[in-house]
This record gives structure tokens, sequence and C-alpha cells, in this order.
């Protein structure tokens, strides 16, 4: 008897690390997910916010995470200050860190927050002097803290992260905290 895959796409809240035990002052995903079976597909940092994949399928959990496979990962990233053309195209091109160059990545400005994006708890904090901006930014590797560190090496540290997508897989509908089991897995 064979079993099917599971893909289940979860919307993770700030503070909540991305394992089922909860460590220190942060949560885990006990407290929001009671599926047997099903481990996670990639990190999100506990201060970051967004779209977490876990499979119940070792391959697919492998393809998902593993940056041989380049899968495409979009963040909305809101930044101190406002990003000219110069620090996009840096992005664009791959930006110089401590453990090398990143792989060019996809940047551009956005208008404002995105449409539907929820209040962060606890808020991020405002400076009046220092404008905020937001950036759609889309890597295909996953470094630690890869997109705060970019952002930060072009002069606009990150004040709020949130991953919109991964491959297919949108946050579309889904509030923080809530998850739903989705139908099609990667062929």
């Amino acid at each position: 008897m064979s079993v099917t895959p599971r893909l289940i796409c979860f919307n993770k809240p700030y503070g909540v690390l991305s394992q089922f035990t909860p460590e220190g002052r942060w949560r885990g995903l006990k407290d929001f997910i009671a599926l047997p079976g099903v481990y996670v597909a990639g990190r999100l940092d506990a201060d970051s916010e967004g779209l977490l994949l876990l499979t119940s399928d070792g391959p697919l959990q492998a393809r998902i995470s593993d940056p041989r496979f380049k899968m495409l990962k979009t963040y909305w990233v809101q930044v101190e200050g406002e990003p000219d053309d110069a620090a996009l195209a840096a992005l664009r091109s791959g930006v110089q860190l401590n453990d090398g160059l990143s792989r060019p990545a996809s940047a551009r400005r956005m208008d404002a927050a995105p449409p539907g994006l929820w209040e962060r708890e606890p808020p991020v904090r405002v400076r009046k002097a220092i404008p905020t901006s937001w950036i759609e930014l889309g890597i295909r590797e996953g470094r630690n803290r890869q997109v705060r560190r970019m952002t930060a090496a072009v002069g606009h540290p990150t004040l709020r992260l949130v991953r919109a997508a991964i491959g297919p897989y949108t946050l579309d509908g889904l509030p923080p905290g809530s998850w739903r089991e989705s139908g099609e897995l990667l062929g």
C-alpha cells in the first residue's frame, strides 16, 4: 500500500522556528501544525515570515531545499531607505558577501507594501528620520540569512522579510499561522 505524498504550504508568523520543537523565546511549528510524517523543506529564520513548505516526500524535500536545484524563492523585503537604480543593479548582478559572491537575483522596487500584507506582531520599529521602502527580491540559492546580508551589502538593511513564493507555491489567501495542503506536487 503506497501512501500519497503530502505537501503543506504554511504561512509562518514572526517568532516561529522552522522546526517543530520550540527553543528559548521562539515557538515551534507544533503550535500550528499537528500532522505526523511531514518535514520542513528549507528554512526560514524565526525573525522572518511567510511561506514555509513541509512534505512527507523525501526526494521532494531535497528538491525544494537543495540549492543545486535552483528553485526560485521570492521575497518581499522592507528596507531602510529607498534603494536607487545602482543598488537594485548590484542585487541583480550579485553582491559580495563574507562567504562569496551571491548569484544574480531579480530585484524590483515596489510602490508600497504588498496588497493584503498583514501587520507584523510585534510591529517593525519605525524611525521618523529614516524612510523605508519595499523591494521584491528573487533568489535561487539559500545561504544563511542571505537576503538580509544582500540588502545590507547595498546599503539598505532589512527591517521585515516575508517569503511570498517558492517555485509555483505562494502565500495567496493564506493568513499567518495557517496552512493548506497543496494538491499539486512538483513533477
